[in-house]
């Protein structure tokens, strides 16, 4: 079996990791006369064991790399399991599902619903590869508004988080958990990140919050956490929620968001919400026009 191709954002992914080290970091001495930022691809080569040209090579895709090249190349850039593992998917060696096959979604999303609606407390959806929204609960409606009002094309979570009104408007400190959900897909996405689906989300991303494009621009990546987040409803009071991320055994590159009430009160006040008639918001100016 011939070794995958390395592939330019395999390349940028590595040499956007070497800037960010210092020569102190992998116990360099750092010189005066450095002019670049980061470590030099020579040093990056000598701390993995591998030649000059060859790193070169990699950095601009022009080379294959083996798995135990770019593990040694990732621990010479210092990276985590999740930028390790970014990196082995961009070069081809991840747990790929296989191309995007007909009926897919739907038997997925025929599997999965049941279990959404079966927390009616807890908002819940279901995202496929590239984070378009499959299938939700009504307590994901009640909460951050029903995903049917935004155009086909725009119902991605990257799109919900960077542009929706009501989500930014109705969850406390919104930045820190959107810029998580953009570093989750890149560390999971891999070969991904070249589909057309990918571009197109990413190009109603510039045209509906421009002043955003650094967002995803980064080649930085990291897990989805386990986190609490503070959600205020018009009229509803505070709502403490603890986000937890699960894959579908029966397709590993779908993945189900679950926000789940934090205490009692909480629990009380989000049954109260869903229970309430929903109230449509358009998502943003923006989306009208897709």
């Amino acid at each position: 079996m011939s070794t995958p191709p390395a592939g330019p954002e395999l390349g940028a992914f590595l040499r956007a990791h070497r800037e960010l080290l210092k020569p102190a970091d992998v116990g360099l001495v750092s010189s005066s006369r450095r002019r670049t930022p980061g470590l030099r691809r020579e040093e990056v080569a000598s701390l993995s064991g591998v030649g000059l040209a060859w790193y070169t090579w990699l950095e601009q895709g022009r080379v294959t790399a083996s798995r135990q090249v770019l593990e040694a190349v990732a621990r010479a850039l210092r990276l985590d399991a999740a930028g390790l593992r970014h990196a082995l998917r961009l070069a081809g060696y991840h747990e790929s599902g296989g191309p995007p096959e007909d009926g897919r979604a739907g038997r997925l999303l025929a599997a999965v619903q049941p279990v959404l609606d079966s927390w009616p407390a807890s908002p819940a959806v279901l995202l496929d590869r590239y984070f378009d929204l499959l299938g939700w609960n009504a307590a994901w409606s009640a909460l951050w508004g029903p995903p049917e009002a935004v155009p086909a094309d725009r119902r991605n979570l990257m799109w919900l988080m960077a542009v929706d009104r009501r989500l930014r408007s109705v969850l406390h400190d919104w930045e820190p958990l959107a810029m998580n959900v953009f570093q989750h897909f890149r560390a999971q996405a891999g070969p991904s990140l070249a589909d057309p689906r990918t571009g197109e989300v990413y190009r109603h991303l510039d045209e509906d919050a421009p002043e955003l494009s650094h967002w995803w621009g980064c080649h930085s990546v990291a897990e989805l956490t386990v986190r609490t987040v503070t959600a205020e409803p018009p009229g509803a009071g505070p709502v403490r929620l603890t986000l937890s991320t699960f894959h579908p055994v029966d397709d590993p590159t779908g993945l189900v968001l679950l926000f789940t009430p934090a205490s009692a009160e909480d629990r009380a006040r989000m049954a109260a919400l869903t229970e309430q008639p929903l109230r449509v918001v358009p998502a943003a100016a923006g989306a009208q026009a897709g």
